[in-house]
């Protein structure tokens, strides 16, 4: 069995609403709604629903209208405020860690603007931004950087002749 599952033609709220007044608009010219279908590339069905929807309630039944579910919690603005922050190390906001989480972000966001956010949703939240999870890299606390510089430029070529001579690579 094949779903065929109704989705919204991609564009604006104002592209869509240009295109079903010229729909209506070719419909009064003359043209048939398989004409006017196939050449703004949407189904026949929607062509006979806007020109039903004019017929009751006038061309302000075409007009967009705003989008539904909820409000976002965070306006443009700070969504790129949280983006700012995202970019900087999570140690200069006072955490412990270089590590952002999304039980970090949501802190930050309940801080700057007393908005609260689930952890799960922010993650969803986050990644839909583009950040992915990341695993901080770990250093062991007995790591000398001064020390291994010395290996590498005493041991490691000692050990490279060693290889060459002996016909290894």
């Amino acid at each position: 069995m094949i779903c065929v599952c109704a989705m919204r033609t991609p564009g604006s709220p104002a592209e869509l609403e240009r295109r079903r007044r010229l729909a209506v608009r070719r419909l009064q010219e003359g043209y048939s709604p398989g004409e006017v279908a196939a050449v703004l590339g949407v189904d026949l069905r929607s062509i006979r629903r806007w020109r039903s929807a004019v017929d009751v309630g006038g061309s302000a039944a075409l007009a967009s209208r705003a989008g539904a579910g909820r409000r976002p919690k965070l306006d443009h603005t700070q969504v790129k405020v949280v983006h700012r922050w995202l970019s900087q190390s999570p140690i200069e906001w006072g955490f412990d860690t270089e590590l952002w989480t999304a039980g970090r972000v949501a802190e930050l966001i309940r801080r700057a603007w007393e908005v609260h956010f689930n952890r799960r949703y922010l993650c969803a939240w986050l990644q839909a931004n583009g950040y992915t999870p990341q695993k901080p890299q770990r250093v062991p606390r007995e790591r000398d950087e001064r020390v291994i510089a010395g290996w590498r430029r005493e041991v490691w070529p000692r050990i490279q002749k060693k290889c060459v001579a002996s016909g290894e690579t």
